[in-house]
């Protein structure tokens, strides 16, 4: 049956183990799961070999940003491999992400591709740092419209811009959104952050969601914790 949750656990683990361990503990139809750079880096194909083995959506989340004919390969290449999502940056500009559209495009692969606008650890000093002088929520809305005339099909940002970009982009558009803290969880290293409930009515379409269910004692009494927030 495929997963229609909202939900995505991050396993952001090191070694393929552990990673499998947390997976073995969650439901495919419940939940879909994100594999990131480090857990990718080290365990390679193999994880999302596993995953899928075990029944998940998979959203590889390598936030790729090269020159065009790079990314798209990588895109397929991830593609190929079978996953439900994987993502660019949207600062590459619009020819990187054309690119890796019109790839997808070319070999009638159905993952679903989507660009980040402004990390959620980001502020507005982190930003004029890198030489961004405009607002935090100007660059977001900048970068999610140039996703979309550029092919994405959604974008990764917090879920206090998701009521910008739903008004800007519509709401078929994925806003897939990281920094989802639930009522029994702390906040950690990101900075714009709100509950699941909060979130989905702001607009978000999916929630990522770490350490408050993979650090959870009974990880899926979390998830359905979680699952009760939303049904509120």
């Amino acid at each position: 049956m495929a997963c229609t949750s909202p939900l995505i656990i991050a396993l952001d683990y090191s070694s393929l183990d552990a990673a499998l361990c947390m997976a073995d503990q969650l439901d495919p139809r419940r939940c879909r799961l994100k594999v990131g750079k480090e857990l990718f880096t080290r365990s390679g194909p193999d994880v999302l070999q596993a995953l899928h083995g075990r029944g998940f959506d998979v959203f590889l989340d390598l936030k790729f940003h090269d020159i065009p004919n790079t990314v798209a390969s990588a895109v397929q290449a991830a593609a190929e491999q079978g996953v439900w999502m994987v993502n660019v940056h949207a600062s590459g500009g619009r020819k990187m992400m054309e690119a890796a559209r019109e790839r997808l495009d070319q070999h009638d692969l159905p993952t679903h591709l989507i660009a980040v606008t402004v990390l959620t650890s980001m502020d507005a000093k982190d930003l004029r740092d890198v030489g961004v002088t405009c607002s935090l929520e100007a660059q977001v809305e900048a970068l999610a419209k140039l996703a979309q005339q550029s092919g994405m099909e959604g974008v990764v940002c917090s879920a206090w811009e998701s009521p910008r970009v739903r008004e800007l982009c519509g709401e078929d558009f994925l806003k897939v959104t990281p920094g989802i803290r639930p009522a029994f969880a702390i906040k950690h290293d990101q900075q714009r952050i709100l509950g699941p409930g909060e979130a989905m009515t702001a607009g978000s379409t999916h929630l990522v969601i770490g350490r408050p269910i993979t650090q959870a004692q009974e990880p899926m009494e979390a998830l359905a914790a979680i699952e009760q927030e939303l049904a509120c």
